[in-house]
């Protein structure tokens, strides 16, 4: 298989970094992963999001550029947990929407999200992990992340609205969809294969129907 780009979406508690953890060791492709604990500002985020709601997504912005131009220009494969196009189409306007980052801002965040991504190739695959809002909030809270305690029903079901709406749209790469309350890829090593065998056909151009 030629090298190949592939990103991984989906809501939060969705399953991308098991997802892309299982993948790319399966394929022996590279990984890229979200920057959480080496993040400067989540900390000052959390206890004010007014403030500093703008610096982190150009922190989020800069950091995933970078991940994906060295995806861009290795020799294998790569799979990167979380896609670009979340930052601006999903969360940036999810902190607007919410009155976090002012329109002034916003503005300014997406006329540097354009710049950036015009200068960056497409992706070969977007995969669009989902699960009902109720099982993303059981996921949750069973992961017991400190910094995901503020996380509510309501602000998963308006990142959901969200995504169903860009991707409504989304025309840059083929794109595959995958259930994850019904394939434990986790746990069940016969729902891995079939994920691994949806990618592979997929990106070899064969019509596959939403797992």
């Amino acid at each position: 298989m030629r090298k190949r780009i592939i990103v991984v979406a989906g809501n939060i508690g969705a399953g991308k970094t098991s997802l892309t953890e299982r993948i790319g060791a399966r394929m022996n492709w590279l990984t890229g992963f979200e920057s959480v604990s080496d993040n400067p500002y989540l900390p000052d985020f959390y206890a004010d999001m007014k403030s500093w709601s703008f610096h982190l997504q150009v922190y989020f912005l800069g950091h995933r550029a970078d991940q994906y131009l060295q995806a861009a220009n290795a020799t294998r494969s790569a799979i990167l947990d979380r896609s670009i196009y979340e930052d601006a189409y999903i969360f940036a306007r999810a902190l607007h929407h919410m009155g976090n980052l002012s329109e002034r801002d916003y503005m300014a965040y997406r006329r540097l999200f354009e710049v950036v991504m015009n200068g960056l190739p497409a992706p070969h695959l977007l995969i669009y992990l989902k699960a009902p809002v109720e099982v993303l909030m059981e996921r949750i809270h069973r992961r017991a992340r400190g910094i995901e305690t503020g996380i509510t029903i309501s602000y998963l079901t308006l990142l959901e609205s969200f995504y169903e709406e860009w991707l409504g749209s989304f025309d840059l790469c083929p794109m595959l969809t995958i259930r994850t309350d019904n394939l434990d890829y986790v746990n069940q090593e016969s729902a891995l294969e079939t994920v691994t065998r949806s990618i592979t056909d997929k990106l070899s151009g064969k019509e596959v129907i939403e797992l």
